[in-house]
Parts: C-alpha cells; structure tokens; sequence
C-alpha cells in the first residue's frame, strides 16, 4: 500500500501487520514517529523518490510505502451484528470496479462516520486495491470491512435481522433528499455504467435516487454516493 495519510492510518491502526516500511527522506521523521507510536516491529528503510516508486509501483506514493499482511476481512455477520447494537450505517458496493472511485467512497463514509462497508464481487482485486487505499486518506482503516461473492444473498440476510436496504439509482427511485431513513440501513452502489443489478435490487427493501435540475442526468457514482451518506447520516 502506499501514499502518506493512507499508510499513516495502517501504522496506526495494525502495526502488527506490517512487513516493510518504505519513505523519502522528506517525510522520514514522520514516519519514524508513527513507527514508535505504533509501537511496530519494523525501521523505516529511506529511498530516493525514484527509488521508492519503483519499489511500489506507483509514482502517487507521496512518499510513503508499506509492505503488509493480507488484511482480515469482517464476517457479514459481524458486520450485521455491529449495525444492529448500535443503529449504524453501512455502504456496499455493487460490482463497482474503479479503485479511485471505491477510494473515494471510503473516504466519504469514513468522514461522515459510517459503520462498515460490503466489497461485492467481482472486484478488481481479491482486496482492495492499492490505489483505493490511497484515494481513501486512511479511511479504510475506521470501517469494517466484508467481503462477498453473493452480494444479493448477504442483502437478504442483512434484512432478515431488521437491517433495511436501500438501492442508489438514478431511474424509478424515491428522491432520496428530504427524507427520513431508517437506522440501521445499508445503501447500495451500483456498477459505474449499468447500475444495481436486478438481482441486487430485487433484495433491496427500496431504491433512492437524486433528481437532477440540468441537462446531464446521472452523477459519477462517488459523487453520488458522498451526496446520499451525507443525507443518510444527516440529524434531523
């Protein structure tokens, strides 16, 4: 994983998951005082910026690289149990493939204090991928994150524990502003073009959408879904 604020979070949040800590000399204070903070069982090694890109594969490092463990995926159960005992929030994602667009989700959900969120299958990666991460500015460390490969079953099953469902789409929704919506709920992001499948939304409880006032009648789904959790999480 890299980039600054995201690898700062993963020093925080599991220093015991970390293998290899890479950095430019210019943000090397920072990153050995995170190191100490953790505290983690790893130096950071210091690289020359062409170095450190080469080594992470990606010029968006901001100077700051990790080598860690897989990450340790929630259980949807867990998940369903969390958003029960305490009338959460969470946000799953419908085939949604973009990792800046994934990232930029988290980070909103992150930010407005969202539970957990749901990767749905297929993905672009069996995790999430690096430059997710990255777009997220550590906000994938502060949900619970799970995995499925049958988002529409685990929606189901969410239901069946008095959760509410709620599907993103921009044709024959609700209007999603001005509402009131029910705790615990989770809201759900559909592919980039095509939306939420029909299975997917057939084990939705409802669908919402925004209503637009100019000549373009859709929104990127990140910006759309940062609008929708804001309303979502908005104290009436």
């Amino acid at each position: 994983m890299f980039g600054h604020r995201a690898v700062l979070a993963a020093i925080a949040a599991r220093p015991g998951d970390l293998r290899r800590v890479l950095c430019t000399a210019a943000v090397r204070r920072e990153a050995e005082a995170a190191l100490r903070a953790a505290p983690a069982r790893v130096q950071c090694e210091v690289l020359e910026d062409g170095a450190l890109i080469r080594a992470c594969g990606s010029p968006q490092a901001e100077g700051l690289c990790a080598f860690m463990a897989p990450r340790r995926f929630a259980s949807a159960v867990d998940l369903a149990d969390r958003l029960v005992s305490r009338g959460g929030v969470a946000i799953a994602f419908d085939r949604v493939r973009n990792p800046y667009n994934i990232g930029a989700i988290l980070r909103t959900a992150a930010f407005f204090g969202l539970d957990g969120a749901v990767l749905g299958a297929p993905a672009p990666h069996p995790a999430l991928p690096p430059d997710a991460v990255r777009v997220a500015e550590g906000g994938a460390e502060h949900l619970m994150l799970t995995r499925t490969t049958d988002l529409a079953d685990t929606l189901t099953r969410f239901r069946s524990r008095g959760i509410t469902v709620l599907g993103a789409e921009s044709e024959d929704a609700e209007p999603a502003l001005g509402r009131r919506y029910p705790r615990p709920v989770v809201l759900v992001v559909g592919h980039e073009r095509e939306g939420v499948s029909e299975r997917v939304r057939a084990s939705c409880d409802g669908v919402v959408g925004l209503v637009g006032a100019g000549a373009v009648r859709s929104l990127n789904v990140a910006v759309a879904a940062s609008i929708l959790i804001a309303e979502v999480t908005r104290k009436t």
